[in-house]
């Protein structure tokens, strides 16, 4: 038997005929079952993480590492006691690069890593506007 047998089913609020692999700045919002707290809780205005917290903030920070070939770059994040908010940016790469006519990558590795074809180039921060390492991303949200 179908869990809820379509009675609270809602369209889908994702784009129609996006495809959320391409190159883009996407906005991602993560919540926990039941919206339960298992992040952390706010104490004196301040958010204070769990242990499951610190491994989710440690986990997004190597999402760019452990996936060097999809070209991410981590703007800004935020955990919260039941839910997570980030923004990132999916370069192209590899899996997002439509075939020209010919079959070939429309992607040419000129001024990138010949390696995964990734940019080497310094990125803008969407947050600062300015040419920062990733890591800077993250020590101005602290």
């Amino acid at each position: 038997m179908e869990r809820f047998q379509d009675k609270y089913r809602i369209p889908s609020a994702r784009l129609q005929n996006w495809d959320y692999g391409w190159n883009a700045i996407y906005f991602v919002t993560i919540c926990t079952a039941n919206r339960d707290d298992y992040f952390g809780e706010i104490k004196n205005g301040k958010m204070t993480l769990s242990e499951i917290g610190k491994i989710v903030e440690q986990e997004w920070i190597k999402t760019p590492v452990i996936r060097p070939d999809m070209n991410l770059e981590l703007d800004a994040f935020v955990v919260m006691p039941n839910h997570f908010h980030a923004i990132i940016v999916i370069g192209e790469n590899q899996y997002n690069v439509q075939p020209d006519a010919d079959g070939r990558d429309a992607m040419h590795c000129v001024s990138e890593d010949a390696m995964h074809c990734v940019s080497t180039k310094p990125r803008v921060s969407t947050i600062t506007n300015t040419p920062i390492p990733i890591r800077a991303c993250f020590e101005i949200l602290k």
